[in-house]
């Protein structure tokens, strides 16, 4: 891989993850169009999504850095609770810990149960999805159907949800939605966004969930991808090109989800759609004329 074709893939990465275009797809179009073929697999894509989650990471901290808090403290009243179990067991009368007790607490637990669907998705299906990459008509059929959801999302009316009121149901569907999401060509942020105002959440809330729980996903993907990873594996010629197309991703990503807040306050998301039935309408045209 050349270090100008790590660039272009760092910028496709880090404009389709966040905006509502498909990152997944865009990548194994654009490897078809370029004719790039790597010889780690997934290896860069796991490294571009993880630019784009060091994006993440920067734009969310103030929240990250309380979820991470809460979830510390979630854990010790947890095995708290446990130890009072079995104190009880020995006729010790003593109440137990409250888990839930912030609504940043009730954010954790929120994207957990998100993320239950989205893993159990992800192994099953893992096979189905890398074999989607290999061809340009999956990931344009998939465009076709972002294009649809980004249209139903410009006429959903912004709920009240937040942390505090969103149900455990809604996380569930809406993890549900990032499992059906890992499919390149349907875009992860328009499809979960979308499902989040299809269950009634805050348009701006719905952005921070959205980008947030994707965090356990890309991080679970990225383990599973480099388990078997040694630095062998990895071309030294192509150690920089790698390197420079992952921050390249990170800088861009974070412009974007900037630019996410405003798009989704905005409704104007039906600019996103009439691009992604465009590129969508190509691929699929494509794969049978070329």
């Amino acid at each position: 891989m050349s270090l100008i074709q790590a660039v272009i893939m760092g910028l496709v990465q880090g404009l389709a993850e966040f905006l509502p275009i498909s990152s997944s797809g865009h990548l194994a179009i654009f490897r078809h169009i370029l004719g790039i073929n790597t010889d780690t697999g997934l290896l860069f894509d796991v490294l571009l999504h993880i630019g784009t989650l060091i994006a993440i990471f920067i734009a969310f901290w103030g929240d990250i850095k309380e979820l991470i808090v809460e979830g510390i403290q979630i854990l010790g009243a947890f095995f708290a609770n446990v130890g009072i179990f079995f104190q009880k067991l020995f006729g010790r009368k003593k109440d137990y810990r409250k888990v839930i007790t912030t609504p940043y607490r009730r954010f954790v637990m929120l994207v957990l149960v998100s993320t239950i669907p989205t893993g159990i998705m992800g192994l099953l299906f893992q096979d189905v999805i890398e074999s989607a990459s290999e061809t340009i008509l999956i990931p344009g059929i998939f465009l076709l159907f972002t294009a649809i959801l980004l249209w139903i999302s410009d006429r959903v009316s912004s709920g009240k949800k937040d942390a505090q009121s969103a149900a455990w149901l809604d996380a569930g569907v809406i993890g549900v939605a990032q499992g059906f999401a890992t499919m390149p060509g349907l875009s992860r942020s328009g499809t979960t966004i979308t499902a989040c105002l299809l269950c009634g959440f805050d348009r701006n809330f719905a952005v921070k969930y959205s980008f947030i729980m994707s965090i356990p996903a890309v991080l679970g993907a990225a383990v599973l991808e480099l388990k078997d990873f040694t630095p062998a594996d990895l071309p030294g010629s192509e150690l920089i090109s790698y390197l420079i197309g992952t921050v390249v991703a990170a800088v861009v990503g974070y412009i974007c989800i900037k630019t996410m807040l405003v798009v989704v306050r905005g409704k104007k998301f039906k600019y996103f759609s009439i691009y992604c039935f465009i590129v969508g309408a190509i691929a699929v045209i494509a794969n049978f004329v070329i």
